[in-house]
């Protein structure tokens, strides 16, 4: 009795002691830093909170859409469903990666990284009513695991159970210790309704709209065409400090669109209201109009502090022909950036040559003492290249000839026992080397015809085959594909995502990120290392180590970045003098209702004297291409 009392006494100071080592916060950081903002912030500096409520924000979308669940594999979903949904916490806009309470009122973290702690707002509710409870958030994770994208399984990989504690507190708790990011990505998690999912089959695509508990609700919905969300007036979040100003739009509609070109006469023609312009051809030619002579019509560049990423012509190294990594670097070195750039996009960009572009995580020059410690022990696994100066894609003069980079590339290809052939490259049984690039978008032609004339001229076909959106994703999921364009967007504190990208146990399944299907076990190493720093410092180092190798291994052929985000919008709307630092921050945007009446009489003027130039209707129509 003496010694099962000791131990009792024991069980619960220990119990103590975890709990002081865990005390609530409103806040998650990953390195356990202070937040920006203190528990009595009133709201981000990156929002105007008296902000006017009102108006109408019209948006396009492309393609089409035949799904309302964004959470599975199957169907093409509708674009802004986040709109509807509510997170347990919210992600703060101008800090790298800090995470404040939304259904979540506080968080707790032990001490030894093995589980993390949401006590949920008594006032949450979803927006029939019914308040949200930890039952709710147990459901959902099991669900995403359970029926949900493959994406869940892998990103919440670290997680072995959730446990509902009592109706306001949820406790995950993880397989190992030292995963820092699991907690935020945890709070990421979006909250469903228990109650409406129960009787339904979440693995199936619907068109029900679905409920949520955001700041939002389905309207209108016009399969593939349109859809409609109005602003819940009673959002039970409305004044929380990381809410208010906020989604100022009492409603948000997206039309759709199957041609880039279509959408931009439609947006000057006045059928939608803010366009984030992609094309750099359109931004230096494509709005002159009447309308953005008389300022009715504004372009904004907005500075984009973000980590960029990789965008690039992806190589699906399932297929044999793209095994070796000299004919992968070969196809590379005959895309000419430089002439692009100069004849396609106005030198609007810079060409990409870091996983992490843009920040200070992409490596650059000779490798570190700091880096060569990760790097030497996978030395007999990686390229040399990964040891030397970080690899950068070649230059040209912009000319349009480039006789090196095709003697270098044919040198290379010859190396992986290739040669040309009555003009056909071909290996030693004869096969030639050939290969489909898939695409969605027809403005990426005019990109890649020259790049198909300059793998012609060492004997290579490409060959161009465009499909619709649906098809696309179909065949994107299915690995159908020898190459496509992508990107893989990071943020500026990455990690788990990083399996989804690159590591091996995401090769095989439908819907990763891994489209090139990357195995390699010095990757993974270099991959879990990230996931598990333990300080600011130690992620740079991990992030550059992967980024040099990632480099070596020629995965892709790299494209482009540009360092703002180049927004036209008519003249209706304002925005905080502040932009949040890693957003673009749309949705702290609203209309100025004087703005708004100025633009609405002028068009009105307009329509009178000439009918044809303001009606709407006179754009092309997009439903017919």
């Amino acid at each position: 009795m003496q010694h099962s009392l000791k131990s009792c006494c024991l069980a619960l100071l220990a119990c103590c002691a975890s709990a002081l080592h865990a005390a609530p916060q409103h806040a998650l950081t990953l390195y356990d830093e202070a937040p920006k903002y203190p528990a009595d912030f009133s709201h981000f500096d990156y929002v105007n909170p008296d902000a006017p409520k009102g108006g109408t924000l019209r948006l396009p979308g492309f393609g089409g859409f035949d799904s309302l669940n964004p959470y599975i594999s199957r169907g093409t979903s509708a674009d802004q469903l986040g709109l509807i949904y509510d997170t347990l916490t919210f992600h703060s806009l101008d800090e790298p990666f800090t995470e404040y309470g939304l259904v979540a009122e506080s968080m707790e973290k032990a001490e030894d990284g093995t589980w993390v702690r949401f006590k949920l707002r008594p006032e949450a509710r979803f927006n029939d009513g019914v308040g949200i409870t930890a039952d709710d958030v147990v459901f959902t994770f099991n669900t995403l695991i359970e029926h949900g994208a493959p994406f869940y399984r892998a990103y919440y990989g670290g997680v072995d159970r959730v446990v509902a504690d009592d109706p306001h507190s949820v406790t995950f708790h993880f397989k190992h210790t030292g995963n820092r990011e699991l907690p935020l990505v945890l709070g990421q998690l979006p909250v469903l309704p228990k109650h409406y999912w129960e009787g339904r089959d979440f693995s199936k695509g619907s068109l029900e709209p679905p409920l949520g508990s955001g700041p939002y609700r389905i309207g209108q919905v016009r399969p593939g065409r349109s859809i409609s969300f109005e602003r819940v007036e009673d959002y039970w979040a409305k004044d929380l400090p990381a809410q208010r100003g906020f989604y100022n739009f009492d409603r948000v509609v997206v039309d759709y669109y199957r041609d880039n070109n279509v959408t931009l006469e439609a947006f000057k023609a006045g059928q939608f209201d803010f366009n984030r312009e992609m094309a750099a051809k359109n931004w230096a030619t494509g709005y002159s109009s009447p309308a953005l002579d008389a300022g009715q019509i504004i372009k904004e560049e907005i500075p984009n502090n973000n980590t960029q990423g990789m965008q690039g012509f992806v190589f699906n190294m399932r297929k044999p022909y793209f095994a070796d990594a000299r004919v992968r670097q070969a196809i590379a070195l005959l895309f000419d950036f430089e002439w692009s750039n100069s004849a396609l996009f106005h030198n609007a960009y810079t060409r990409t040559s870091s996983y992490f572009d843009n920040s200070e995580l992409a490596a650059r020059g000779e490798p570190g003492a700091d880096e060569l410690a990760l790097l030497e022990p996978l030395r007999d696994q990686l390229p040399a290249a990964a040891f030397g100066p970080a690899w950068e894609p070649p230059k040209t003069d912009a000319s349009g000839t480039i006789r090196e980079q095709r003697r270098a590339a044919y040198a290379l290809l010859q190396e992986a026992g290739w040669h040309i052939v009555d003009d056909q490259l071909v290996n030693a049984e004869g096969e030639p080397l050939q290969f489909e690039f898939l695409l969605v978008q027809a403005d990426f032609e005019r990109v890649l015809l020259p790049f198909k004339r300059n793998l012609a001229s060492l004997g290579i076909n490409m060959e161009l085959r465009r499909v619709d959106v649906s098809q696309y994703i179909n065949r994107l999921r299915s690995r159908d594909f020898d190459m496509v364009v992508s990107s893989f967007g990071q943020s500026n504190s990455p990690g788990n995502e990083q399996r989804e990208y690159w590591h091996s146990s995401s090769a095989d399944n439908p819907g990763s990120r891994n489209l090139m299907g990357l195995k390699d076990p010095a990757v993974d190493v270099l991959v879990e290392g990230l996931i598990q720093a333990d300080s600011r410092q130690s992620l740079i180092t991990h992030t550059r180590a992967l980024d040099r190798a990632l480099r070596s291994l020629h995965l892709l052929v790299p494209n482009w970045y540009t360092n703002v985000y180049r927004v036209a919008y008519w003249n209706k709307f304002d925005h905080p003098a502040q932009s949040p630092k890693y957003d673009l921050g749309l949705f702290t945007w609203w209309i100025d209702p004087d703005k708004d009446a100025r633009l609405r009489g002028e068009l009105e003027q307009v329509e009178q004297q000439a009918p044809e130039l303001a009606d709407p209707a006179s754009a092309p129509d997009a439903e017919a291409e």
